[in-house]
């Protein structure tokens, strides 16, 4: 026969947790003996444990007296039933976890896998951060734009992001950010760029250089957003229309000054 201290440290809980089922109505409470002291037995060890296992896995206590008065195969059902509740929330946590681990690399909080793969790789080849974030935002307006299209999209980034000419394009820019809008450098890069821009155009047709088919009000604000992050981006845009091309997020052919001047 063991005391309510014996009992509780076998069944692993509390005093006092012993004595709230016994309120509760879940453990019956033993006879006293003659010092007045409750003595229980093995059968009170074995259903404290089902309570506190129960308990543990938030079955209600409502619902634990239920499965304590069940017989043998309904409490199987139930315990079933319970099973694959916690397995569920198991999932759920491991979702949870996984959505905390986004947050905190950033990125692929509001990101599909490929575009935070593609901006990992801007970084690798030594991008400036700046310029990593300015490609992120647009690329989430993108995503929640059109979702359907990121995989088209990113298949053709990936193609450009391959070529050395682009790739030199982000790196110059990279060490350009913290230049004055006078900077030789910036004539550097609207040279590569409207250059790089231009073949793409012949190679492959205008249409691969710009398909993203977005509104007119969205290409404003992912120029902004280009354009807050990358302060050097709006004075390429004006070296860029000097050399045949204009836009940021869309790009289009124009001609160039002194064409315009001839025809007139």
């Amino acid at each position: 026969m063991l005391t309510i201290g014996e009992l509780a440290s076998y069944a692993g809980v509390t005093v006092r947790a012993v004595r709230h089922y016994h309120a509760k109505g879940l453990l019956p409470e033993p006879e006293r003996d003659h010092s007045g002291y409750r003595r229980y037995d093995a059968g009170a060890v074995v259903e404290l444990t089902k309570i506190r296992t129960l308990a543990e896995a938030g079955v209600p206590l409502a619902r634990v007296r239920e499965l304590l008065r069940a017989g043998e195969e309904e409490f199987a059902a139930a315990i079933a039933d319970i099973d694959k509740r916690l397995q569920a929330e198991v999932r759920q946590r491991q979702r949870h976890r996984e959505q905390l681990a986004r947050l905190a690399t950033g990125d692929s909080l509001a990101l599909p896998p490929q575009v935070v793969e593609y901006l990992d790789h801007l970084r690798a080849l030594g991008v400036d951060e700046r310029i990593v974030q300015a490609e992120r935002d647009g690329w989430i307006l993108l995503a929640a734009h059109s979702p359907e299209r990121v995989s088209e999209w990113m298949a053709r980034k990936r193609e450009q992001i391959a070529d050395p000419q682009l790739i030199d394009f982000y790196l110059i820019l990279s060490q350009a950010l913290d230049r004055t809008a006078d900077d030789p450098r910036l004539v550097e890069l609207a040279d590569k760029l409207a250059a790089y821009i231009t073949r793409l155009a012949d190679e492959k047709g205008e249409d691969y250089v710009d398909d993203t088919d977005i509104e007119p009000p969205l290409v404003t604000l992912m120029d902004t957003l280009a354009f807050d992050t990358v302060p050097p981006a709006r004075r390429l845009i004006e070296l860029l229309k000097k050399r045949g091309w204009t836009g940021w997020t869309k790009l289009e052919r124009v001609d160039p000054p002194e064409v315009r001047l001839l025809r007139k």
